[in-house]
């Protein structure tokens, strides 16, 4: 038997599929129809929601593989582990990927040792290599400084996470038609150390993740003083403030603020990006924003690359004559 087939690894909390599903169908659908194939969500919980399983369909899923059982209704790594396994097993998917979320960065090294696979984490591109059909795992490097392409040639399943919020969740399609496909626990060893005693959601203070603006800069500002005015200009603009990790390496802002593979990803309807170069580093974390903005005096800056307006200016004369602009703004709607 073959290995055949593109599968997504979804989510769900509390009978709810999550965000991060839709994420990965947009990534999967784009595999699927290049190798030609189905794609699938595997889906492991409890009292999953109906409505919930259509929309992956409608979502771009050609077949959602679901196993709901009570030992399944909250992650845990053993039981995940051995249904996913017997998944794999029976079906023989050519590739698996997953969000890198608490879940998926537990789950899918267990997973890959256990079915002697490959596995490439918090991969920025996934594409097919035309030649071989083989998955082209992409992702930053030597503290992102490069873009390192790995690829499993013999190895299968090929398995891959993705950061949250690196692509846009796929589109509802009306009329869309797949299959659900209720799969058994049965027989499968749902035993665990681990039991969960309660779940505490993030309490931190800032979550510029789910902003819808977001207002960042980066070492062109060359001192703490002169950073604040990122501070002013998104106060002004109701947006969220953001950080390279140069930014962060120098304590003009603190860690929780930093955009990039090492910091936050961000998905926001602005970007504004202010005396940041554009490392690959960074770009991972904020280049699929609906519009980004770029205000950098080298024009011959990497930021430019993907921003859909740039400014070529210095910053010192540029940023407050925005923060001005936008003051008489406010002052006129009084």
């Amino acid at each position: 038997m073959n290995w055949e087939g593109v599968w997504i690894l979804a989510e769900q909390r509390g009978g709810r599929v999550q965000r991060i599903s839709h994420e990965l169908l947009t990534r999967g659908r784009e595999l699927a129809d290049k190798r030609g194939g189905k794609l699938t969500a595997l889906l492991l919980g409890r009292a999953v929601e109906q409505a919930d399983l259509d929309e992956l369909i409608a979502r771009g899923a050609d077949r959602v593989l679901l196993v709901e059982d009570e030992a399944l209704e909250n992650f845990r790594p053993e039981p995940y582990m051995q249904v996913c396994r017997r998944m794999i097993e029976k079906y023989r998917p050519e590739i698996i990927i997953a969000g890198a979320t608490s879940l998926g960065r537990t789950l899918m090294p267990f997973l890959a040792v256990q079915v002697n696979a490959g596995l490439t984490a918090d991969c920025t591109i996934l594409d097919i290599e035309p030649e071989t059909g083989n998955l082209l795992q992409t992702r930053p490097a030597i503290g992102g400084n490069i873009l390192a392409t790995i690829k499993t040639p013999e190895a299968r399943p090929q398995m891959a996470t993705v950061r949250p919020q690196s692509t846009r969740p796929a589109a509802k399609q009306a009329g869309r038609r797949g299959e659900i496909v209720r799969e058994t626990a049965a027989g499968v060893d749902l035993s665990s150390g681990v039991a969960l005693v309660r779940f505490v959601g993030n309490e931190d203070a800032v979550n510029i993740s789910d902003a819808r603006k977001v207002v960042a800069g980066g070492h062109g500002f060359r001192t703490s003083e002169k950073f604040r005015m990122v501070y002013e200009l998104a106060e002004l603009m109701q947006a969220a403030v953001g950080g390279s990790r140069d930014a962060v390496d120098r304590a003009w802002i603190t860690y929780p603020h930093q955009v990039g593979l090492s910091g936050k990803t961000v998905t926001p309807g602005l970007y504004i990006a202010i005396g940041i170069s554009g490392a690959i580093q960074h770009l991972a974390g904020m280049q699929t924003a609906e519009t980004i903005v770029a205000i950098n005096n080298d024009p011959e800056a990497m930021i430019f690359n993907v921003a859909d307006f740039g400014i070529v200016g210095d910053l010192n004369e540029i940023v407050p004559r925005l923060i001005a602009r936008l003051k008489e703004r406010r002052k006129a709607a009084r």
